[in-house]
């Protein structure tokens, strides 16, 4: 069974990957059709919770 990682990117998203489950702030399930996904920390995408590069224009720096 694979294991599920998270990794932080300088200035960029937060890639998980192996086997989990995303729901939204109410509880419901969101549907992944992968088994890596980028999900934004910048606040600019606009494809949310998933990373759509926005914070590479937006200017989003991160300390870790």
């Amino acid at each position: 069974m694979a294991d599920t990682g998270i990794r932080v990117t300088d200035n960029g998203p937060l890639v998980v990957s192996g086997p989990f489950t995303l729901s939204d702030g109410e509880g419901n399930p969101i549907t992944i059709d992968k088994e890596v996904v980028a999900l934004c920390r910048c606040g600019h995408s606009k494809n949310k919770p998933f990373c759509d590069g926005s914070h590479k224009t937006a200017g989003f720096h991160s300390e870790v």
